[in-house]
């Protein structure tokens, strides 16, 4: 079974804050809204949450609140995928995610632009090319 990217449900909830734990990201208060509103996407096989990708939404794009993958499924596209995924829902609007250094190749891959913000974090903007 290939994994798909698909919006995440109601009953997705626990096993997006599963991923986010795991990868020791703060799991929003208001996570189960932004499910309900559509504004977090999940790569499945089926089974469990494999990755997890939560947007907040904003009048001129979107940003990147987190973005997570299973430990023993890193390295196989799927935190690509779901940047992608999110790139395509925000259509023609900057895509934008704030970040520590150490994950500054997998968004420079991708095609982000980086500049530093202060205070050791940078800040990444995708436009989509028109």
């Amino acid at each position: 079974m290939s994994v798909g990217i698909r919006e995440a449900t109601p009953d997705d909830s626990l096993g997006v804050r599963r991923v986010l734990d795991a990868a020791m990201l703060d799991v929003r208060d208001d996570l189960e809204t932004r499910i309900e509103t559509g504004d977090v996407l999940v790569a499945a096989e089926g089974g469990p949450i494999l990755g997890a990708l939560v947007l907040v939404p904003r009048t001129d794009g979107a940003r990147v609140d987190a973005v997570a993958v299973r430990r023993a499924r890193r390295g196989r596209g799927l935190g690509t995928r779901l940047v992608q995924a999110a790139a395509e829902r925000v259509a023609r609007r900057p895509l934008v995610a704030e970040f520590d250094p150490s994950v500054r190749p997998f968004y420079e891959s991708l095609g982000f632009e980086v500049s530093s913000v202060g205070e050791g974090r940078l800040r990444g903007v995708f436009e989509v090319e028109t």
